[in-house]
């Protein structure tokens, strides 16, 4: 029997080049923040949170030490990913089929849209945003409407469940594999799985505080070749960069 957090494809042995995690800083983060998107837009952080009456949404200085707005979802929306596209910041909702279009500086609520499943990451890549429901496909949407124009199905790593998403400046996607701590990169015009990531080591499981969960948020550092990394209710976020294994 093919175990789903093998990730990777039930009939032949993985042999997708990996890549190691190198820390070049770390900063606290809230161990109240239930992480579901992490978006880095100019010297913008925007962060996403989950649970049902806990969910919210929050801007801050990119080293985090300020934050200059945040918006709360009502009960029962559980909050997911995130990601400015244009004009708008977009966010998720797990289960309740309705995405959130922001203002990006104050975070107020524009409009709503529905989508059909599940929602949970999203990224946006040039005219398009990228978007996870838990599965091994992408979908592509329209970054003013929502519509969905695609979609591509992982090549391998078949039965992964792509969770929050970075669409990273050479015009790549990093995923986080849900439940595990290992990123997949993406290559989202053919589904390639070009590299994995195993950021295990960062927070290992069995040093994590009661209610601390599984690595989630990734955002790509502008002008660098730098990311965050932080996770559920994790104590700290992670500035590093992927080198080879």
């Amino acid at each position: 029997m093919c175990l789903a957090a093998a990730i990777t494809a039930c009939d032949r042995a993985d042999d997708t080049p990996s890549l190691r995690v190198e820390v070049i800083a770390t900063r606290p983060h809230d161990t109240q923040s239930f992480t579901e998107g992490l978006e880095i837009d100019g010297d913008t952080l925007y962060e996403s949170t989950g649970l049902s009456g806990l969910s919210d949404i929050r801007a801050s200085t990119l080293d985090g030490a300020h934050e200059f707005a945040r918006a709360e979802l009502a009960a029962p929306l559980f909050g997911e990913g995130i990601t400015r596209a244009g004009d708008l910041l977009w966010q998720l909702t797990y289960r309740d089929g309705i995405a959130l279009a922001r203002d990006p500086k104050t975070l107020a609520e524009l409009r709503r849209t529905t989508y059909e499943g599940e929602g949970w990451g999203l990224c946006t890549r040039g005219e398009r945003i990228v978007m996870s429901n838990g599965g091994d496909t992408l979908t592509f949407r329209d970054r003013n409407t929502f519509a969905p124009t695609g979609t591509i199905t992982l090549t391998s790593h078949r039965g992964s469940r792509l969770n929050e998403l970075d669409c990273a400046p050479d015009g790549s996607v990093y995923a986080n594999a849900w439940p595990t701590d290992t990123i997949l990169h993406i290559d989202p015009e053919t589904g390639a799985v070009l590299h994995t990531i195993d950021a295990s080591a960062l927070y290992p499981r069995a040093e994590r505080l009661p209610g601390a969960d599984v690595l989630n948020g990734i955002a790509a550092v502008p002008g660098t070749d730098h990311f965050l990394l932080t996770g559920k209710k994790w104590p700290t976020t992670y500035e590093v960069r992927f080198t080879p294994a």
